[in-house]
């Protein structure tokens, strides 16, 4: 091979979190990738009407991407995209399902470091995205909290569900448990909604198994159980007070109420 030559990085599979204006012509894009983590990119001429990146640049579809730099400069902070096109499968999420799936995006830029590789994780957005596809409310539900308890566990923040942490006992029959951002699993209060001891066994069980179906299904009969809990352990760790998807939603639904 020529040594004068660039040699470029392997294909990546990836997926647009966010994108950024850059100049008149071209987007700095904030990528998903399964190989490689998180990854800013440079989209050169992509706003520009006629560029072949300007369709295939959207979130919750599944690329293959390619990079403009050699694989020996994984350390640089912004890449150049060279090639990116759209892989076989995904449907776009629903209208209505649309914020849900902007709020997995936002989770995932706010927790993941760049260039951190979750290989998992990647295939767990994947399968998320895919289910939000025409799903109803409870299925949203479902999928949102399925996903929120993967992340937390793919960055090391989310302890075994399966006993209490402070005591690592095995969680009791008959006992309802809740988490508490620096407590762990803890039991809840005398009246509170809270996942039975068996429910946070399946959700545990299926969380290391990897398996997106089985925890949605886990999750589903409690996931209003889970919600308040989630978004403080989220909270906790973000150091933010509130989501912005969470701000978006909040204000449509008092929209809402306000309608005739």
């Amino acid at each position: 091979m020529n040594p004068s030559r660039r040699a470029f990085a392997a294909p990546l599979s990836a997926f647009v979190l966010h994108r950024w204006d850059w100049s008149e012509s071209s987007l700095i894009v904030d990528l998903f990738t399964r190989e490689r983590g998180r990854l800013a990119v440079v989209a050169k001429g992509a706003k520009r009407p006629y560029s072949q990146l300007r369709p295939v640049l959207i979130p919750f579809q599944r690329l293959q991407v390619q990079l403009g730099r050699a694989s020996a400069d994984a350390a640089t902070e912004v890449h150049l995209l060279r090639s990116a096109e759209r892989a076989a499968g995904l449907p776009m999420p629903a209208a209505g399902t649309l914020l849900a799936g902007f709020h997995l995006n936002e989770l995932l830029l706010a927790l993941l470091a760049r260039q951190d590789p979750h290989e998992g994780l990647f295939d767990a957005y994947a399968d998320a995205v895919a289910a939000l596809h025409a799903a109803d409310e409870a299925g949203v539900q479902a999928t949102l909290r399925g996903f929120e308890l993967t992340l937390l566990r793919a960055v090391g923040v989310l302890p075994a569900l399966d006993q209490v942490t402070l005591t690592v006992r095995a969680l009791a029959a008959g006992q309802g448990y809740t988490l508490h951002p620096e407590a762990g699993v803890i039991a809840a209060a005398a009246g509170q909604a809270a996942p039975s001891a068996a429910a946070w066994r399946a959700i545990e069980a299926a969380l290391a198994a990897g398996d997106g179906p089985a925890l949605r299904a886990a999750v589903a009969p409690v996931a209003a159980a889970l919600r308040a809990p989630l978004r403080g352990l989220l909270h906790y760790h973000l150091g933010s007070p509130q989501l912005r998807t969470r701000r978006v939603m909040l204000e449509l639904h008092r929209l809402g109420r306000r309608a005739p």
